[in-house]
């Protein structure tokens, strides 16, 4: 594509994108950071460079505390006429956007719907992910047009949803650790070794992913929820009682797969009977 882009911010999310963009061949100009050690043969640290009046658009990959002073330092720099400014984030609504549209240049989101841990796996995972978009048309335009060049995929985040659509962003990439988490401090009380815990549940976790993958979440759900079993959860309450972090854990879980579990098709005489045994 003609575009040419310009990173700001070269934590894990730039340099994913960066490097992703890069392999779809999009021309980027410029990836700047705070500091030049991750990646010295693309990174510049300092004050902005002259690349940045070259790009058409303008990536802002930023932390959210630090998203308003990027963008007002990006309204007092010198940037090419009508020059799109894309930020990731996926919850703010910065005000300096204000100063920016003011000046001639759309605004918007690009919040990429990907867990970015390690870049260079983040960089390959890009090119399916999903995408989220608001703000300018000319904004969104380009943000489809970025995306489709990567091979992602996008979607128009509705105005004054943001804040939901980041909450469900955030429940799908973070919750699973703590799945893992209670699944392992269980395994660890009785007597595994940590390594042990962790080596024996990654399988079921990984099994457990590819279902939600191939089928309806609620078709999904399997255990004793899914099943109607009564004494198990009883049996489970009772075993988790020495430690009440893990019960309510459970407990908050298990109230929210009784849905699931009647979608699915589940007896509703044991579902009912299974909420008023963790509700007591």
């Amino acid at each position: 594509m003609s575009e040419r882009a310009f990173i700001l911010g070269a934590g894990r999310v730039g340099t994913a994108l960066a490097r992703a963009m890069r392999a779809a061949g999009i021309n980027v100009v410029g990836l700047h950071g705070r500091r030049a050690q991750a990646e010295p043969d693309a990174i510049s640290a300092g004050p902005l460079p002259p690349a940045l009046s070259r790009a058409t658009v303008v990536i802002v990959a930023v932390r959210d505390p630090q998203l308003e002073g990027a963008l007002g330092e990006l309204a007092r720099a010198s940037l090419a006429r009508g020059a799109v400014v894309l930020f990731v984030s996926g919850s703010a609504e910065p005000a300096a956007l204000a100063e920016l549209r003011a000046a001639g240049h759309p605004c918007g989101t690009f919040h990429p719907l990907l867990p970015f841990a390690d870049p260079a796996q983040s960089a390959i995972a890009v090119r399916t992910a999903w995408f989220g978009l608001d703000g300018d048309p000319e904004a969104r335009a380009m943000g489809k047009s970025l995306a489709a060049a990567l091979g992602a995929h996008t979607l128009e985040i509705p105005a004054g949803d943001k804040v939901r659509y980041h909450a469900a962003a955030v429940m799908v990439s973070n919750f699973p650790a703590l799945l893992m988490d209670a699944g392992e401090q269980l395994l660890r009380a009785i007597g595994l070794a940590p390594d042990d815990a962790r080596a024996a549940l990654l399988p079921l976790f990984a099994a457990a992913a590819e279902n939600v993958k191939a089928r309806p979440s609620a078709q999904a759900l399997t255990g004793p929820l899914a099943r109607g079993d009564v004494e198990t959860v009883r049996k489970h309450l009772a075993a988790l009682a020495p430690t009440p972090a893990l019960q309510d854990f459970y407990v908050a879980l298990s109230r929210a797969a009784i849905p699931l579990a009647r979608a699915a098709g589940t007896d509703p005489a044991r579902l009912a009977e299974i909420g008023a045994l963790i509700d007591r």
